[in-house]
């Protein structure tokens, strides 16, 4: 079951003159217009409150002022220990990693990873949900919130590159640009703030190594505390598919994300049976096959989307699994009848194959 920290909702209630009850009702004008569905812990389930948030967006037609006001509404001291620990963190890298490693306390519904691998810094925000029709205007929220964040903690100017985001624009994108102060893409290939690496070296107004470390050590005992009680290679194939767009990420760095030493990270894999190159390979070619069965990539993007550098090394390792070149499959998918879907699926693995189906 998915969740989201109260601070959250209670940032888009008000952003909205809405009122969250500590019941979960949530209050327009005295009056009860919604129900959400508040846990032991303080967290909110996932699903109701994104269906508040499409709600929110048809009675708010101005969505780029409705995403500015979320921005200036939501603090870091909202966020609690983690909100302490961002801000006393030495540097503006030090208080992005503190990010991505416990985000997880906050919301599963979304994740994020710093990428230093290219000619700027990525930070990428990378959703854990399944689609609903609230994560664009959650997503824009999520990274103009991000940007004010950090910007209040830094010494200097904070200045981003670009900003870009998955889905396409709903009004001005020049509404945009003027609300992020740098060029904003949308159709894009991610979510993402995009700085210059010297962005990263930023000291923090509050940076205390020693009180960092004093509260990254608290973090690290709720966390032990709320990890979901999944395997290792569950949260793998969880997180590689957004990933492998740049390439396979190393080892260490998905440790690092996930809070586990390199160590503790293949002991784990090796534990549950497995190893980072079997669940790496397992995760590109069932994210292949899932873009093969669609019309919208070509092979050779279908390769770099699943992290390989070239198209030749992606259609052997596909035939090796499959059985099939890539554009064999393709074919059997896109043209195969309505009544054949099971049989491809099937061909996948992506159905049950102790039933009989009929072909």
């Amino acid at each position: 079951m998915s969740t989201v920290t109260s601070a959250f909702v209670h940032a888009m209630t008000k952003t909205a003159g809405l009122t969250l009850r500590p019941d979960g009702a949530v209050l327009s004008d005295g009056q009860k217009v919604f129900q959400l569905s508040k846990l032991p812990n303080g967290q909110i389930e996932g699903p109701p409150f994104f269906d508040l948030i499409d709600w929110i967006e048809e009675r708010h037609r101005d969505r780029v002022s409705l995403v500015a006001k979320y921005a200036e509404t939501i603090q870091i001291d909202d966020l609690g220990v983690l909100g302490l620990a961002l801000k006393t963190a030495p540097t503006l890298r030090a208080s992005l990693m503190r990010l991505v490693r416990y985000f997880r306390l906050l919301t599963d519904t979304a994740t994020y990873r710093l990428d230093e691998g290219g000619a700027q810094a990525r930070i990428l925000m990378e959703k854990c949900t399944s689609d609903h029709s609230a994560l664009s205007l959650r997503n824009e929220c999520a990274l103009s919130a991000m940007a004010q964040i950090f910007r209040t903690c830094v010494k200097g100017d904070l200045a981003l590159e670009r900003v870009t985001f998955r889905h396409e624009s709903r009004c001005d994108p020049d509404r945009y640009v003027e609300m992020f102060g740098c060029p904003v893409t949308f159709g894009a290939r991610e979510d993402a703030l995009i700085m210059s690496k010297g962005m990263l070296d930023l000291p923090n107004h509050l940076g205390d190594d020693a009180l960092s470390r004093f509260l990254t050590q608290q973090l690290d005992v709720e966390f032990e505390a709320f990890r979901p009680a999944t395997s290792l290679r569950e949260e793998l194939c969880r997180r590689l598919p957004t990933a492998l767009s740049t390439g396979v990420p190393q080892a260490s760095e998905l440790a690092r994300d996930i809070g586990l030493s390199e160590r503790t990270f293949f002991r784990r894999l090796a534990t549950e049976g497995t190893t980072f190159r079997d669940v790496v390979r397992d995760v590109q070619i069932r994210l292949a096959r899932d873009l093969l069965a669609r019309r919208d990539c070509s092979i050779a993007e279908v390769a770099f989307l699943t992290g390989f550098s070239e198209q030749s090394s992606f259609g052997r390792a596909f035939k090796r699994s499959v059985g099939q070149a890539p554009s064999e499959y393709r074919s059997i998918a896109l043209e195969a009848p309505e009544p054949l879907a099971d049989t491809v699926k099937r061909l996948a693995g992506q159905v049950d194959t102790s039933r009989s189906v009929a072909v």
